[in-house]
């Protein structure tokens, strides 16, 4: 279990802030886990947003699924959709979103689902139903709605593709 609560620990290295962040949110993810567990954490789980959103600025919701070593740079102002899937060792940077949209007929699309290994520059926007391959690089201030080949370093408002990195 304390592997569990500390695996973002060394991918955020000299950033208390993150590690705290991550901290309380691999704790709160867990209490979801079991209904009876849930329950005992609410007052947990309070604290967490309260702790996490209004005093961090960060909105990283429990029931959000992340992959291992999540590095956050800056968190500050950073949104993150509960339906969202984020992979293994990617980076967010701050004011960033990622979330769904509304769709035509008024309801919610689904949140997107990203890969492992990509960086997300500052003040990204990644909205909709969409996947980010592995390995995939996005420039600052980047509006992100369509789907993400892997190995791609992608940028702009919306987004395109600027080359296939060789990595």
């Amino acid at each position: 279990m304390m592997s569990y609560l500390f695996q973002d620990w060394k991918s955020n290295k000299r950033n208390i802030k993150a590690q705290l962040i991550m901290l309380g949110f691999r704790l709160a993810n867990l209490a979801t886990r079991n209904r009876i567990v849930f329950i005992l954490f609410i007052p947990y789980l309070v604290f967490y947003r309260i702790t996490v959103e209004w005093f961090l600025g960060v909105e990283l919701p429990y029931k959000t699924r992340i992959g291992r070593g999540l590095k956050i740079f800056h968190g500050q102002a950073l949104v993150v959709n509960d339906g969202t899937i984020i992979g293994e060792n990617c980076t967010l940077r701050n004011s960033t979103t990622i979330g769904n949209k509304i769709l035509s007929n008024g309801e919610l699309s689904r949140s997107p689902i990203i890969g492992n290994n990509v960086e997300i520059g500052c003040n990204v926007c990644i909205i909709g139903d969409i996947k980010i391959g592995d390995n995939v690089k996005i420039g600052a201030g980047s509006v992100v709605v369509k789907d993400v080949a892997s190995n791609s370093i992608i940028g702009g408002n919306p987004a395109k593709e600027l080359r296939i990195s060789r990595e």
